[in-house]
């Protein structure tokens, strides 16, 4: 990050110039002429112009998994067996294949040959066109469509196991868009190793995370983008937390509670007195045509037998001695509690068939199974609640002990004081520590949206968020905030991912507006930012709400990875417009006018400092020569000093022959492997992705040139055909009284090629990649003649070379039609280029014509601008 803040605060001095060529290892402390000097500057360019679409601030981890192969390693597992989750990121043609296990595989590990138990996930399988789940070996699942893979760009994908329940699902976010889920009647409750595997393609993952399995899940990890290997401890820290404060306010907590009770139970001979709260038992059984003033006799049933029939209403499970097990089966037949009844008859029918004699010291445990996985349940209770009988009570304001009023509307809803402790601590306090509002039945609220309010009041209720987001996104942004004001955790979680589905470049200013003081919305402010950056144009022109943002929010934009823009005169107006806090759209002409008639404090206020910062955004020299002479000449440029030397110091640089234009469209093209369908010159034989491939030297889209004339077996259009030719040389050229063999390839007039994140493996060999450069990639071809020492050239305009890569007696290629791949690391990889030359250095091994350059292929990787 401080390599980032480096670039974007150089300010053209020539002393810090020399700090950024020591960063690009181009130079070392040495005198400085102008010319390098402007180099420099037209790199820092390049740099801010890459910084804002690559984000070089995340590193990407990746994996390619070769064919019929198995990635097994010690962090690729769950926490706890049997539950866990993994997320991540695929490019494959078909058959993304994932291996749960209790113990990690080996490399050729087969899932057809595992007599242990394992579950066997297959994305695209079928030649990709079905989902496959196999439980030790056997197909459980086959389903067409669903879960497919793409191998047009890296798809998101999150897979999750919890006791047998598999559950999968696409996109960002895990336990979000779920789009599968299939549960194992013979849970396998070992499986913890996780295999990264293929079929017949090779298979690229990254961004691969390793979740813990909690409840909530939902509700917590869409608030964490993606994170690596080492950061899930700081993940489990974060869930944790919000568990706890999950935990503190469930309904557990009120069992036997005295606190918001309205119903007694009279026990026993001895007449014990138990409080409990209507609304709860009667979402759960019949109680209410057996109350009498709010208590209920049971003078034959003891408090034990009580106590773990309201326990299982309250949290889900009990416990109880063999011996109360009839009396308790037939507490729940009386109010009938339908899931404790039927757990009940279960237990008692397998004591009958195996004859078991009840014995006192012995316990039967039993669960709500209605309510034992339920990690993709938005409801907070995880008890077998009626949902439609709570919404009914809402409806009807039946058994409810609080009006809520809201000011100038009056009335608006008859509540349950206990339903609205359970989702929000503020309301819980409010009812609980003796406040007013404690003891009364009437609550009054203002400086709220009654309309907003009522769909929380619904959401509590239902645990669904039951609006159409395309329609009521102003009644989302106030149900956002209304959500941190009540603290009502889940219905945060499910607002930010309804406001991330629906937002767009129109709503986008409002929605970081109202979210950016709100510390529980960072990661919606940060989508946010992103979403202004990516659209940045639009978002400047269309209205001046952006003017309102903070310099802290306003600069962020500024500075993101993914700022897209048409061209540098945008940044420079909109940065105009913030300063001057202006009303309506224009651009840095107007601004000048109002110049020329006032002075710079009185022109942008106490934001005349923030203008002198901000002006170091704008990336001056991307700007045309006659675009500049207007700036240089300009009241801006007379009265405002970093802006006349910012602008004097373009100019300088643009008259520069070394300084071309730079365009801020980049297509990534990323290595998967030898020979894939990712590179630059099988991109460009597709029209640029728009028509099927044809070859792009016949299409006069790649121009390839070879260091002898063209011939039977030296054929430019062959060496992009992708077909293996057993034949393929460059022949010598005598240049300067030397003998040089090369083979030239020109990607267009129009386009560039420059870094990227990748790495390469030699063949059939899976490694984690880290960041990379530009990657290029050679055949052989049929003959033994192997090149030894040869450079990789790059250059602007097929006459200056520079050398990208420097081979000596390189051993790497040594069979007939080898692949070898290699990366372009260090500082020139940082520079663009539109011609590439691989060349003889030295002679090629064999006995004869060993200036040969055999080669029958080639292939680019990289950011294609």
């Amino acid at each position: 990050m401080a390599v980032i803040g480096d670039l974007l605060q150089w300010s053209f001095f020539m002393e810090r110039v020399l700090q950024a060529c020591v960063y690009l290892n181009s130079i070392a402390c040495i005198p400085i002429d102008c010319s390098l000097w402007y180099r420099s500057a037209t790199a820092r360019c390049d740099n801010l112009c890459l910084i804002r679409r690559m984000g070089v601030e995340k590193q990407k981890k990746f994996l390619t998994v070769a064919p019929f192969k198995c990635v097994w390693c010690e962090e690729l597992r769950f926490r706890e067996a049997g539950r866990g989750c993994i997320a991540f990121e695929a490019f494959a043609q078909n058959d993304v294949t994932l291996v749960f296990r209790a113990q990690a595989g080996s490399q050729h590990y087969h899932y057809k040959m595992d007599n242990n138990p394992n579950y066997t996930i297959i994305l695209g399988s079928h030649r990709n066109r079905r989902l496959k789940i196999e439980a030790s070996g056997k197909t459980v699942v086959d389903v067409a469509g669903v879960g497919l893979c793409t191998s047009s760009a890296f798809q998101s994908y999150w897979i999750s196991i919890y006791d047998g329940l598999i559950s999968i699902g696409k996109g960002k976010y895990p336990f979000q868009n779920l789009i599968f889920e299939w549960l194992d009647s013979e849970p396998k409750f070992n499986v913890q190793y996780i295999g990264l595997s293929s079929w017949d393609k090779h298979v690229g993952y990254r961004n691969i995370s390793i979740l813990p399995m909690q409840s909530h899940n939902n509700a917590i990890w869409s608030h964490i983008d993606y994170k690596v290997y080492e950061g899930e401890d700081d993940e489990c820290d974060v869930m944790e937390e919000l568990n706890h404060s999950l935990e503190k306010q469930g309904l557990v907590n009120f069992l036997e509670n005295w606190d918001l009770s309205d119903l007694m139970f009279v026990v026993g001979p001895e007449r014990k007195v138990v409080p409990a709260h209507k609304v709860i038992l009667c979402a759960t059984g019949v109680f209410s045509e057996l109350t009498d003033e709010n208590v209920i006799e049971l003078p034959l049933t003891s408090y034990p037998v009580l106590h773990a029939f309201l326990e299982f209403i309250y949290a889900g499970q009990t416990q109880i001695s063999e011996c109360e097990l009839a009396p308790l089966w037939d507490l729940s037949v009386q109010f009938k509690v339908s899931e404790l009844d039927k757990q009940c008859e279960e237990i008692m029918k397998g004591f009958e068939i195996s004859n078991k004699i009840l014995d006192s010291g012995n316990t039967v445990k039993i669960t709500n199974l209605s309510s034992h996985i339920q990690q993709f349940s938005t409801f907070p209770h995880e008890v077998p609640l009626d949902v439609g009988k709570l919404k009914h009570f809402l409806d009807t304001g039946e058994h409810s002990d609080v009006n809520l009023h809201i000011e100038g509307h009056g009335l608006v809803a008859q509540s349950h004081k206990l339903v609205l402790s359970l989702w929000s601590s503020p309301f819980a306090k409010m009812f609980t520590n003796g406040m007013v509002e404690t003891s009364s039945s009437d609550i009054y609220l203002k400086d709220i949206s009654a309309e907003a309010f009522l769909v929380m009041l619904q959401f509590m209720y239902t645990g669904i968020l039951d609006m159409d987001i395309l329609e009521t996104s102003p009644i989302l942004i106030l149900l956002l905030l209304l959500a941190d004001q009540f603290g009502v955790t889940v219905l945060q979680q499910e607002c930010c991912k309804r406001v991330i589905e629906c937002l767009s470049e129109d709503i986008v200013c409002t929605v970081l507006q109202a979210v950016s003081s709100v510390q529980s919305y960072k990661l919606l402010e940060e989508t946010c930012k992103r979403n202004f950056a990516m659209h940045f144009d639009y978002c400047t022109t269309a209205s001046t709400d952006f003017v309102l943002f903070d310099e802290a929010t306003f600069r962020d934009i500024l500075q993101h990875p993914d700022m897209t823009v048409t061209s540098e005169d945008k940044v420079l107006d909109a940065i105009l417009l913030w300063c001057t806090q202006a009303c309506e759209v224009c651009g840095w002409a107007t601004v000048d006018e109002l110049m020329s008639s006032s002075t710079p404090e009185q022109s942008f206020g106490d934001r005349l400092r923030s203008l002198e910062s901000l002006l170091r955004f704008v990336r001056f020299p991307l700007m045309s020569l006659l675009l500049l002479e207007k700036l240089a000449d300009s009241s801006l440029s007379k009265h405002i000093p970093i802006f006349h030397q910012l602008v004097n110091e373009a100019i300088t640089g643009v008259k520069l022959p070394e300084l071309s234009h730079k365009r801020s469209s980049y297509k990534e093209l990323q290595y998967i492997c030898d020979g894939d369908r990712n590179g630059v010159i099988y991109f460009t034989g597709t029209s640029y992705g728009k028509h099927p491939w044809v070859n792009p030297v016949l299409a006069k889209k790649v121009t390839v040139t070879a260091s002898s004339p063209a011939s039977r077996y030296t054929d430019p259009k062959a060496l992009v055909s992708r077909a293996y030719q057993a034949t393929s040389f460059a022949g010598p050229r005598f240049e300067g009284g030397q003998s040089s063999s090369w083979w030239m390839v020109d990607i267009g007039e129009n386009h560039q090629l420059r870094r990227v994140y990748g790495h390469v493996y030699s063949e059939e060999m899976e490694v984690l990649q880290e960041d990379t450069e530009i990657v290029w990639s050679v055949r052989q071809d049929g003959s033994s003649t192997y090149m030894r020492s040869w450079a990789f050239q790059g250059s602007m305009d097929g006459e200056n070379w520079t050398n990208l890569r420097i081979h000596d007696d390189d051993q790497t290629i040594c069979r007939s039609g080898q692949f070898a791949s290699w990366p372009i690391t260090g500082s020139m990889a940082l520079l663009p280029f539109r011609f590439f030359r691989v060349i003889l250095r030295g002679p090629s091994s064999g006995d004869a014509n060993v200036w040969n350059f055999c080669i029958c292929f080639i292939e680019l990787y990289g950011y294609f601008i």
